[in-house]
């Protein structure tokens, strides 16, 4: 298997964090994001693992951050927050906005080769060229820390996955721990969330027949699924930016 990221050097605490943006808003708040607001948070101490745009809602952007652990989360926040930069762009970027509180606060359960690192690439400024490829997976809604779901996940969701050709290059769960950066509100709610990288829509296409195609899935694992889950899972087909490391 591939070797794994260490968690202690990357994303021991990550923000998964998904907007609802007024319609046809989506560009402007990604061009004042990969211009401005990508390098002005890594200065702080933060890891912009990835900029999304969700296939399947042309108003939703979604992100992800990382943080090497709690105190390091409050420490970059307050910088970045209170900082020239943001203090500069915050009403471009705050206008497009409807919502920006649905936000999870995670810690990895495993990282694979894929999942950017701290020193993966990252197209320079001033890139528009949106790469083809397609980062998926699903936000799992469980019913509290500890009830057996990141086993079962791992023993019987994920082997289903990887032989209908995803993958996942990424897993993680709820982080419970209080909210130190309260300036922006987190659902308090525990999941389960993985994503898997696809070469483009028709490979995601592909994985999405054999996955309902296959008896094991259908019959077993997916009714399991579904009753160990709080709520329907929500899924997520996501176009990495321009300037996105995961991608």
């Amino acid at each position: 298997m591939p070797e794994e990221e260490p968690m202690d050097e990357c994303c021991a605490v990550v923000d998964l964090r998904q907007y609802t943006l007024h319609p046809g808003q989506r560009d402007t708040l990604i061009d004042v994001f990969d211009e401005y607001l990508v390098e002005s948070q890594e200065a702080t101490g933060m890891h912009l693992v990835g900029q999304f745009r969700d296939l399947d809602d042309p108003d939703r952007f979604v992100w992800i951050r990382g943080f090497a652990d709690l105190p390091s989360r409050a420490d970059a926040l307050t910088a970045f927050y209170g900082g020239p930069v943001w203090r500069e762009h915050s009403a471009t970027a705050n206008k497009t906005m409807i919502d920006s509180d649905n936000a999870l606060l995670l810690k990895p359960i495993e990282l694979r080769d894929g999942y950017p690192r701290l020193d993966s690439p990252r197209a320079p400024i001033g890139t528009t060229d949106v790469p083809g490829s397609l980062i998926a997976g699903a936000v799992y809604h469980r019913g509290a820390p500890g009830d057996g779901f990141v086993e079962f996940f791992t023993d019987h969701v994920v082997p289903a996955l990887v032989a209908t050709g995803a993958e996942p290059v990424a897993v993680f769960e709820t982080l419970v721990a209080e909210n130190n950066f309260p300036a922006l509100p987190l659902r308090a709610e525990v999941v389960l969330v993985w994503f898997a990288r696809f070469d483009d829509e028709a490979a995601y296409d592909n994985h999405r027949r054999r996955l309902a195609a296959s008896p094991a899935w259908q019959q077993k694992v997916l009714p399991e699924l579904v009753c160990r889950s709080m709520k329907p899972a929500q899924e997520l087909r996501l176009r990495p930016t321009a300037r996105s490391q995961f991608k």
